[in-house]
């Protein structure tokens, strides 16, 4: 490992010794900032596919200055396919005060990106001015797509989920060194990231790493291990091997997102068998496998599982449209585009009809927007909610209605404007095109007031507003102004009120 004979820590440059050595940071805004911080050895050679293995001690003085290079992961989205170096697994520390008596609350945050792209060093996630609210903030890096989430033959299912359990275990040994409370951790996410922290909640293994959770945009993909095993067996065949880690390992790490890549551009080659996934291609997710993920989350939960864990969880109103801008159909949706989306998404055999009959003002493609929306986002969202009720546990619900102003207004309260609302990054990173330049008065209060509920939410629970439940259920509407009102997806709520959100299954065999 780099690091550099040990001499006296200046101002700007913050030591902390952590269990395996000393980590040297810089300053940034009055913040002490490591970067790159090992949690894991890199999963490569006799490691690859694995469950991610305690990081080896080192000697000296460890540079933590520079993030660690992203995990392999896919490029449809512009993600970086930068593959410098393979100690992939490592997180970044923002902390307002590195003294082990200061008991700060701790903000881990897990990224999303489908299960297939994701990296923390993205400016979208500098947590700068997060952490200056008065929370150590710590995010991180987990294998994506088929290194992190296949089904493969001889290795552990949910391997990304278990890298985040890892990183979890980290912040609960170090943590205090970086002036961090270690009773007081809470995870957030959104989109895989909240699918991630919603799989967390029902992880017999993340039991007691972390008090509280914020689960914004839960997808509602979970693989049963029959689809799972079934797509990685796809995968394995474009490559020519088998699906085992045998097979796969021949394969360098870097070819492998580029197959992932490929079998989304033809999934519906495989309608009849995978079904829903191939809508909105989703090659890879948490595999409800029976052991590292006994029980989808929305079970877990309404069986307790969470109980003594606050939840934070809410959804944007126009969740589906940047996907539609993704897709090149949004202002031309089609009658047939929209009957196909209905009979394969509504959660009824007769959903179509009851999705026309619930939204008789609405047009083909609101219909499209609502029903994608309500499948993949809004209703597992709400579920989780309504899980955690049920299971005896506290939930807090939101919805953020405040309409993006950038790209001309067309995308409404898409997916991903929360992102840089929480974190504070109005003008930095891909997701601020939705917030406008410059960003306005009201888009920075906006992001300060959300900023506010959710740094309240990990200090004490409480992010200002009453807890939800099923009589009145009350949710927070982040807009301008913002209120506290009933859940407004009602229609929505009872057309799903009936659906479990199980492992999706591989429908022929």
């Amino acid at each position: 490992m780099a690091v550099t004979a040990s001499s006296k820590p200046s101002e700007s440059e913050p030591e902390v010794r952590t269990a395996a050595g000393v980590l040297r940071g810089g300053r940034e805004a009055g913040l002490a900032v490591f970067r790159g911080v090992p949690f894991a050895e890199p999963p490569v050679g006799a490691l690859r596919f694995a469950a991610p293995q305690p990081v080896r001690s080192w000697d000296g003085v460890r540079p933590a200055v520079a993030y660690g290079p992203p995990p392999p992961q896919s490029g449809l989205l512009g993600a970086s396919q930068d593959t410098a170096g393979d100690d992939w697994l490592t997180l970044n520390v923002w902390t307002p005060d590195p003294d082990p008596a200061a008991g700060l609350p701790v903000m881990v945050w897990i990224p999303g990106g489908g299960y297939v792209s994701g990296d923390s060093s993205l400016p979208e996630y500098d947590a700068g001015r997060l952490a200056g609210s008065g929370v150590v903030v710590v995010t991180l890096n987990y294998r994506l797509g088929i290194e992190g989430f296949a089904q493969i033959d001889g290795a552990p299912a949910n391997r990304g989920l278990l890298d985040q359990v890892a990183a979890l275990q980290w912040v609960r040994d170090n943590v205090r060194m970086f002036g961090g409370d270690p009773g007081q951790v809470t995870v957030f996410g959104e989109s895989a990231g909240g699918g991630s922290v919603a799989a967390l909640l029902a992880m017999p293994r993340a039991a007691g790493l972390f008090r509280r959770a914020v689960a914004q945009s839960v997808p509602g993909t979970f693989f049963s291990p029959e689809l799972a095993a079934d797509i990685a067996a796809a995968c394995a065949a474009e490559l020519g091997v088998r699906p085992t880690v045998s097979g796969l390992s021949a394969v360098a790490p870097d070819r492998l997102p580029a197959v992932g890549d490929a079998i989304s551009a033809k999934t519906a080659r495989w309608r009849e068998r995978w079904g829903q996934i191939t809508h909105r291609p989703i090659p890879f997710a948490p595999v409800v496998d029976g052991d590292v993920l006994p029980a989808t989350p929305w079970q877990a939960l309404a069986d307790g599982a969470a109980r003594d864990i606050g939840l934070l969880v809410g959804h944007t109103r126009d969740e589906h449209r940047l996907f539609s801008l993704i897709d090149g159909v949004l202002g031309q949706v089609t009658h047939e585009q929209t009957e196909t989306a209905l009979h394969m998404l509504a959660p009824h055999p007769d959903g179509a009809r009851l999705y026309r009959e619930a939204f008789p003002a609405a047009a083909d493609e609101e219909l499209y927007e609502l029903v994608n929306a309500d499948w993949l986002f809004r209703m597992p969202s709400l579920h989780l909610a309504d899980a955690q009720i049920a299971g005896g546990g506290q939930a807090h619900l939101y919805e953020l209605t405040w309409s993006a102003p950038g790209l001309g207004g067309a995308l409404g309260a898409c997916h991903g404007l929360d992102v840089p609302l929480v974190f504070g990054n109005l003008s930095s990173g891909q997701p601020a095109m939705l917030i406008g330049d410059p960003p306005s008065p009201a888009a920075e209060e906006l992001s300060a007031q959300i900023r506010r509920a959710w740094t309240a939410f990990a200090a004490h629970g409480d992010p200002g507003w009453p807890p939800y439940d099923t009589d009145r259920r009350l949710a927070q509407l982040f807009d301008t102004p913002s209120v506290v009102t009933a859940y407004p997806e009602e229609t929505s709520r009872l057309l799903w009120q009936d659906h479990t959100f199980p492992a999706l299954p591989l429908l022929v065999r």
